[in-house]
């Protein structure tokens, strides 16, 4: 059998029999790896030979059967709401994460609970029988239809799930996983795109529903050839410093449901704990004399989230003010700053700058512009807000506050939390049923929702 030097790009998967310094599919520079491969005779990798497979024949669509895809509860609310109402029979699922995230624990405690109503089978490629034992002893979890197998080759993984016929397959990590007629090492974008492309056709074949694993590079991207992300039906990210007990499960990709939704959680001696209410917990402990903080609704899919966002504003000791963002977009907070200084006079230039979002969340929505000038011209004049303010809005160019999504979603959530008044933009905020007790003030810059909140002198 001759072997062939070929080269892949591990962005993208383009092979190329050359070098190139830039990857013509993907444009990502010295992403070119050099490998030998095994030229089969046989049949592609990852496909059936042809005495095996069915001859498929083109349909009319309208003679297409549409049943619906029939889901099963994976026993953790926060996880269902992110899949979209649970898991569907015969899906492919990639979970992704930097090391130590908490990944393997979400996963084995999803096992306990779907064990009750399935059978599981866990692959592991990084840790051994015994490991997953005392693991599974610290997390309480023990179940007679949850089996485990501590295997790398494919080939060894599919014939004992063949043996097995799980419900639930779940391999924890792709990057570990390889198959033998492959001469590249494990996690190398060829033995990655050809697991994923074996474990996708036994999942579509066998209806199994299977989980794999993937890390993170330091980029923080899942590691591998991008082709991974378009095989699988759902791709979930599982965000949060370690430094923090909150973490936060976001569907980046969702064949079966929205890419808006979020779970929360909290991580635990007990292992990772569900956080039904986010917003009374990132608001624990909220200082109310404070200068430099404002409280923000963020909607995340269609759950509202009350976040604490502070600001630090202070006279630079250099050439140069610094600014440093944690939680939001940098490029963000410096365009607010500018706007800040431009529109309202508040002399930025020769002042340090920072902001941070309490919790370890990351806040993406432009409706978060408002509580960060707000939060900003406070520590700037050194003048708490008032008690009991919120605020949302995005900030244009020129100052102007625009309109916002999901209203009454944000103001309902307030409300609930005990706040008492709201700055948001001009809109329509529908037929609401607002108690006497709760105030909107709607203004139409950023200079009036300023003094709004300040009081004018």
């Amino acid at each position: 059998m001759k072997q062939k030097t070929v080269f892949l790009c591990n962005e993208c998967g383009y092979e190329s029999p050359k070098w190139y310094g830039k990857c013509p599919s993907c444009g990502a520079w010295n992403s070119m790896d050099e490998f030998k491969e095994a030229k089969a005779a046989a049949a592609p990798r990852g496909v059936l030979p042809k005495t095996e497979r069915k001859r498929n024949r083109p349909l009319e669509i309208g003679k297409i059967e549409t049943n619906e895809e029939t889901r099963f509860r994976t026993g953790i609310s926060e996880l269902d709401r992110v899949l979209g109402g649970g898991a569907v029979h015969g899906s492919f699922v990639l979970v992704g994460g930097e090391p130590g995230i908490g990944k393997s624990t979400l996963l084995l405690q999803m096992c306990q609970e779907m064990s009750r109503q399935a059978k599981i089978l866990y692959v592991s490629g990084e840790e051994s029988l015994r490991q997953i034992r005392l693991r599974a002893d610290r997390l309480h979890i023990s179940s007679p239809e949850l089996f485990v197998l501590a295997e790398t080759d494919l080939e060894e993984i599919l014939a004992e799930t063949e043996l097995l016929l799980p419900d639930v397959l779940i391999v924890d990590s792709i990057q570990t996983i390889y198959k033998s007629d492959l001469n590249s090492a494990p996690g190398n974008t060829t033995q990655i795109k050809e697991c994923a492309m074996t474990l996708m056709q036994y999942a579509k074949r066998h209806n199994v529903t299977i989980f794999i694993v993937g890390h993170v590079n330091k980029e923080g991207t899942l590691a591998g050839p991008k082709i991974l992300e378009h095989m699988v039906d759902c791709v979930l990210y599982f965000e949060g410093e370690k430094q923090v007990s909150f973490r936060c499960l976001r569907a980046a990709k969702n064949r079966f449901g929205s890419t808006n939704e979020i779970g929360v959680f909290e991580m635990s001696d007990c292992g990772l704990v569900e956080v039904p209410n986010p917003s009374a917990a990132m608001l624990s402990g909220h200082p109310t004399d404070a200068s430099g903080n404002c409280i923000a609704c963020t909607m995340e899919g269609s759950r509202p989230i009350l976040a604490e966002i502070q600001a630090l504003v202070t006279k630079t000791a250099y050439g140069t003010p610094r600014r440093m963002s944690a939680g939001v977009d940098y490029n963000r907070m410096v365009l607010l700053l500018a706007i800040l200084e431009k529109r309202v006079g508040l002399y930025l230039s020769s002042s340090d700058a920072y902001i941070n979002v309490i919790g370890g969340m990351r806040l993406d929505e432009p409706a978060i512009d408002l509580p960060i000038a707000l939060a900003v011209a406070s520590s700037y004049r050194d003048q708490p807000l008032p008690e009991g303010v919120m605020s949302f809005g995005e900030v244009g160019l020129t100052g102007e506050l625009r309109a916002v999504t999901a209203v009454s979603q944000r103001i309902h959530e307030a409300i609930r939390l005990g706040f008492t008044t709201c700055i948001m933009p001009k809109q329509d905020i529908g037929r609401m049923e607002i108690p006497k007790t709760f105030r909107i003030v709607q203004t139409e810059n950023i200079a009036q929702a300023i003094g709004a909140a300040f009081g004018r002198k």
